[in-house]
């Protein structure tokens, strides 16, 4: 009862806010899983999100390569044996074949990079939205040959960069948007992580030993892994493009085969300059990641350990702090994005079920042929691209002598 009464408040402020067609949603939508089994540390985070609106039901999954694994997992999250398959081949070949009134809606592929765009291409072939993690890809030519089969098939594609799921992070955006601050002039973003200060790979830590395997993650360690975020969220945020970088990669940690610590300038394409910290080994940090973005008139300064707040600093009148849920004092985009009243917190859970919230709506309102809110946007594959070129010009310029490398897509 509580689900269909959030649904119904759901779509009265849609209603309220929107200024586009409506639509009704008239059933849950199906998805299916690839990765994400038992002992993986993601899949029940899209999990938890996808189920936070009551709008998706997981009905099926190819949760593991390990075959017992895979079943095992299946039954932990109820999915029906004849649903728990053992590769995502076999998944997509057998939904495909359902009627229209069983088979998957979308797929979400929640594997280690190096196992994203495979499940991804077959999945779009087969008819099948997809919402995959980041990076979108293994490498950048992987990420256009995946951008061409989305426009080829017209299907959907969300990339979950979480952090443009934050309500304050969306009220800083339209701050920018709205030309408030004049100008923007200069943008520092840091991510700071400890947990790789040690050589955890050779220590039975799993999420360490594929994040630090170039086989599996890619050309870069912390800089595919959260670089691309703070690069991410500061292209957001600002709405500028980068157009050229100069990087300093390090491997600090002895015997580590990816960079663990890196240093970027950045130029975006209005002029401004920015900075870009992304380490994982600042030992004691967890996922201390900051934005500051500064125009002619003021500035904003966003911390993800604490979402809900967001400072607004001028040139010539006192800082303000804005916090989620005083509606009233943030716009209809942060509203929008905000679940619970002023003073509680909300963050990384909330704000990964807002991207699967938007696209469930924008998918639903696909499938009833209406016009979604302009409200419901996340990433999308272009994001991707553009994550899949920082990591390769970022490790260009870092291998490079030259003080500036021109950002290439």
């Amino acid at each position: 009862m509580h689900k269909i009464y959030s649904l119904v408040l759901l779509l009265f402020d849609i209603l309220l806010i929107n200024t586009e067609p409506t639509f009704i949603v008239n059933r849950k939508l199906r998805m299916g899983m690839v990765g994400g089994g038992k002992d993986a540390f993601i899949g029940s985070i899209h999990r938890i999100a996808a189920n936070m609106d009551g709008l998706i039901e997981i009905v099926a999954g190819a949760l593991s390569v390990a075959p017992e694994s895979a079943k095992e997992s299946g039954r932990m999250i109820f999915l029906e044996d004849d649903r728990t398959y053992l590769s995502y081949e076999e998944m997509l070949e057998k939904e495909a074949k359902l009627p229209a009134d069983k088979r998957l809606d979308f797929v979400t592929i929640v594997t280690p990079n190096f196992a994203h765009f495979a499940p991804a291409m077959m999945a779009l072939d087969k008819g099948f939205h997809v919402v995959i993690e980041k990076p979108i890809t293994l490498t950048l030519d992987e990420a256009r040959q995946l951008k061409k089969k989305v426009e080829e098939t017209g299907l959907i594609l969300c990339l979950t960069h979480t952090y443009s799921g934050y309500p304050m992070v969306r009220q800083a955006r339209a701050m920018v948007r709205e030309g408030v601050f004049g100008k923007i002039r200069k943008i520092m973003v840091e991510y700071p992580q400890g947990w790789l200060s040690k050589m955890s790979e050779r220590e039975g830590n799993a999420q360490a030993a594929w994040r630090t395997d170039p086989k599996r993650s890619g050309k870069a360690g912390a800089m595919g892994d959260i670089g691309t975020h703070a690069a991410h969220l500061a292209e957001f945020i600002s709405g500028l493009k980068i157009t050229h970088l100069c990087a300093d990669l390090n491997i600090v940690v002895p015997g580590r085969a990816l960079d663990d610590d890196g240093n970027v300038l950045l130029k975006f394409d209005n002029g401004a300059a920015g900075v870009l910290v992304a380490t994982q080994i600042a030992a004691g940090e967890e996922n201390a990641l900051r934005i500051r973005v500064y125009g002619e008139h003021g500035g904003l300064e966003w911390a993800q350990m604490d979402p809900n707040t967001l400072l607004v600093k001028w040139l010539d009148k006192p800082t303000q702090i804005l916090k989620a849920g005083t509606n009233g004092f943030i716009n209809a985009e942060a509203a929008f994005n905000t679940r619970t009243p002023g003073g509680h917190p909300e963050g990384y859970l909330e704000a990964f079920a807002n991207l699967y919230r938007n696209f469930a709506l924008t998918l639903s309102a696909r499938l009833d042929g209406t016009q979604p809110s302009p409200l419901l946007d996340f990433p999308s594959v272009d994001d991707g691209i553009r994550g899949m070129a920082f990591i390769e010009n970022v490790v260009k310029s870092g291998s490079s002598q030259e003080k500036w490398t021109p950002f290439e897509v």
